[in-house]
């Protein structure tokens, strides 16, 4: 959180920034290309994620909503529905999840059943869902990945779990340690896209995104993307590619781009869209953007030094949503990915060529 003082610093040295760019950023850099890739200096040490500067908001609701490790375990079993039953009134009544049941049993929407039909009811730890939990705090309870949680359930998208829904926890029933939950829990940009939302009560709509950072909806709020990607994508900042999208030496992948740019860059959505994210708590990518765009698409803007924008705000393509920075990397540069769905995917022919 920062004083009033540096706020009101922050926003009138951005107003000049704007002004001078015109929201464009400076051409300072060589211009974006397919040139020679190069990995940054390995010796030079990262900055801390505590020097990103943000505007004032609320924790993210995984931190302002802790989940307690509660789940039920259900035996699996054969019941005999009555005369009356609904699913979802034998799901609460056994304490399985209604969805489990529905699969186990190949049953499809409306989730029709009749007097005397055997239903499997299969069994594990399910977990009540409260008001305001979201899937990251859920998996950090058990110490399970949250990917997980999504397979054995077959969430999809847009992954906002129900007030009241029970999801199956998968893995060993032996209950762990809070330090064994801790050391097994490891948050990432997926996480965030499929698990940072809010549960929402039955038959209410996410909130609508606003176009004003300064009116910041809760944390616990969950918040409606757009329902389709509107124009084309463009290149958030220009520089040298540093790192490229796929294998890299060390012999991991690199989910985007790294673009080396002078630090206080500023850093342009690359299309109309929400923003899912903002914060630090992915230290390896320091101050962090994530936006989404409809249709599947997000963004993702790493390593900025200033975040200039909020949870549930819209923004449109070009729009300045941070400075650029070198935080939790070792030189000032952008990381810069394209998901498509789940799947990280290679910004550059979905990018506008350069000259």
């Amino acid at each position: 959180m920062i004083g009033m003082g540096d706020y009101c610093r922050g926003i009138a040295s951005l107003a000049l920034i704007a002004l001078a760019s015109a929201c464009v950023p400076p051409g300072s850099g060589p211009l974006l290309g397919r040139g020679h890739v190069q990995d940054p200096d390995p010796t030079a040490a990262p900055r801390h994620e505590a020097e990103v500067v943000a505007l004032p908001a609320p924790p993210p609701a995984w931190e302002a909503r802790p989940v307690t490790p509660d789940a039920r375990t259900v035996v699996a079993s054969v019941y005999v529905v009555q005369q009356g039953d609904t699913l979802r009134g034998i799901a609460n009544r056994i304490g399985a999840g209604s969805e489990a049941i529905a699969r186990a049993n190949g049953l499809v929407a409306p989730f029709m059943i009749r007097a005397g039909q055997r239903l499997s009811i299969p069994g594990g730890r399910y977990h009540l869902v409260r008001t305001g939990e979201t899937g990251i705090a859920i998996a950090r309870a058990y110490g399970v990945a949250w990917d997980q949680i999504i397979a054995v359930n077959e969430l999809t998208e847009p992954y906002i779990l129900r007030v009241g829904q029970r999801v199956l926890i998968p893995g060993a029933e032996r209950p762990r340690t809070r330090e064994e939950r801790a050391a097994a829990f490891r948050i990432d940009i997926d996480d965030i896209v499929t698990g940072g939302q809010p549960a929402i009560p039955e038959r209410t709509r996410p909130a609508r995104a606003t176009a004003s950072s300064a009116r910041v909806l809760p944390s616990t709020t969950p918040v409606a993307p757009p329902s389709a990607l509107k124009g084309q994508f463009q290149w958030p900042v220009r520089g040298q590619i540093v790192r490229r999208f796929g294998p890299v030496a060390s012999g991991e992948r690199s989910d985007g781009l790294k673009i080396a740019v002078p630090h206080d860059t500023p850093v342009l959505a690359a299309a109309d869209g929400t923003v899912a994210y903002v914060g630090s708590d992915i230290p390896s990518l320091g101050g962090l953007v994530i936006l989404q765009h409809g249709g599947g698409w997000t963004t993702v803007y790493g390593h900025a030094g200033q975040l200039l924008v909020q949870r549930g705000q819209s923004v449109k393509r070009g729009q300045m949503i941070a400075l650029s920075g070198d935080s939790g990397a070792n030189r000032a540069q952008l990381h810069f990915e394209m998901r498509q769905g789940r799947t990280p995917v290679d910004p550059i022919p979905r990018l506008p060529a350069r000259p």
